[in-house]
């Protein structure tokens, strides 16, 4: 029987969980190739300012291991307590993937410790190096196979369901599901490209309030190139996921683009509002590109919202996240190419306030459209829990105390975000790029 009030406060308390944990998640994979590339070039160069990078990031780094810890640790027990009957269905076949992500994290996190508490003890840096390469590896890949399990639940397979169960269960046909392709390859670009911009947005920010050192600098740089080429990288992802929904997820993209009418020459709507009465005003209309997008012509036929019961379209409002996330990309490659170039030609208008002060707002920006990109993969799969198989109410646990857990986990949910942002800010303030310097140079002339 469907508690429909518990299914309500369950899909709340899911999303918030999961809008809280994608900020820490999306850092905890991206910020360790960040700092992987600025020690290796630290040692290409010999130059100190970028060893010295890699190694206050690392500091930042863990705060945010260890608050991803505890809310990774909230949604494991999430999912059998709001979803008990989704797991009983499919939790032999997703149980691969999520051992697997928690042996990507211990093996993450083994090296991390050590990277992090070997610092001046190898003459070599090389050697140190070295360390970082499995951190970089498990933070990928502990992204890549709960990715995997999210891209099940899109696009479910290697089984039979014979009387409501899953049998002649093939976990690796599984895994490699169709969505899975396009998911994972986004997911692990947008978090290189995220951690990047916001890494960026804090050096830029420095300079903003006064340290003109080199050092900050040299991070901006280097954030810069890596954001560009990541948010490429994500656009190019992005067009084959759109061409991955046509076939496999045509009302997912259907409802995205708002397309009511299968039809030949489909045009691709952008931002516009839609009133009760379904009717679109203020949008830009791009002729053909919605076909283009989907199948790759300009005339190919793209299925519509009316080849759909209405009871299996998704939510119709995330058109808007679709805008958000692929403005807030655009506008960072435009951001980011424009710094990259400027800087080749020797122009420096990129160095004044107001364009720094853009490159500062496209860090929470990155995690607007990290936000907006995981609430279109959730909210675009309604009705489903598992697509064609589990609809959400059917999944969602019958308690009548999930209300009393909303309130629970958000209130932790307040303290380590409150608590995160001081300590880290705190940590940073405290102890300033130019002092570290003068230190490290003391204990070398020492």
């Amino acid at each position: 029987m469907i508690n429909e009030e518990a299914v309500y406060y369950s899909r709340i308390l899911t999303e918030t969980t999961l809008s809280f944990h994608i900020i820490y998640a999306t850092l905890g994979v991206g910020v360790p190739l960040m700092i992987m590339i600025a020690h290796w070039v630290g040692i290409k160069k010999n130059d100190e300012h970028y060893i010295l990078l890699a190694r206050r990031w690392t500091r930042g780094f863990i705060i945010t291991v260890a608050v991803g810890v505890v809310t990774g640790t909230a949604i494991g027990l999430q999912l059998s307590l709001l979803w008990p009957n989704f797991m009983e269905l499919a939790g032999n076949v997703i149980a691969l993937p999520l051992f697997m992500e928690t042996f990507a994290f211990f093996f993450e996190a083994i090296f991390l410790g050590i990277y992090l508490y070997t610092w001046d003890r190898f003459e070599n840096q090389r050697k140190h190096l070295l360390l970082l390469i499995p951190v970089a590896i498990g933070a990928s890949f502990s992204a890549v196979f709960i990715t995997i399990v999210n891209a099940f639940m899109n696009a479910p397979q290697g089984f039979d369901l014979v009387n409501g169960e899953l049998v002649n269960v093939n976990p690796i046909k599984a895994m490699f599901n169709p969505a899975m392709p396009t998911k994972v390859s986004h997911v692990v670009g947008t978090a290189y490209m995220t951690s990047a911009f916001v890494l960026a947005s804090i050096a830029a920010f420095r300079l903003l309030k006064g340290s003109n050192h080199i050092y900050h600098k040299k991070a901006l740089f280097l954030t810069m190139k890596v954001g560009l080429i990541f948010s490429i990288t994500s656009l190019i992802v992005g067009d084959l996921s759109g061409k991955y929904l046509a076939e496999y997820q045509p009302e997912k993209l259907a409802a995205a683009e708002w397309h009511f009418e299968t039809s030949e020459n489909a045009e691709l709507i952008l931002f516009g509002i839609m009133n009760e009465e379904e009717e679109i005003k203020y949008a830009l209309k791009i002729p053909y590109a919605l076909s283009i997008l989907a199948h790759g012509s300009p005339t190919a036929e793209v299925i519509g919202l009316d080849q759909f019961a209405e009871e299996d379209r998704p939510p119709l409002y995330i058109h808007y996240l679709f805008n958000i996330m692929v403005g807030i990309g655009m506008l960072m490659i435009v951001v980011s190419l424009l710094y990259i170039f400027s800087r080749a030609r020797g122009w420096t208008f990129t160095e004044t306030k107001p364009y720094r002060w853009l490159i500062v707002l496209g860090g929470p920006l990155a995690i607007i459209a990290i936000e907006a990109g995981w609430w279109l993969a959730e909210v675009g799969r309604q009705p489903w829990i598992l697509r064609g198989i589990m609809r959400t109410a059917e999944g969602a646990t019958t308690s009548n105390d999930v209300d009393l857990m909303l309130l629970l986990f958000c209130g932790l949910y307040l303290i380590l975000g409150i608590g995160s942002v001081v300590v880290l800010s705190r940590m940073f303030r405290r102890n300033p790029v130019e002092r570290e310097l003068m230190e490290r140079k003391g204990d070398v002339q020492t």
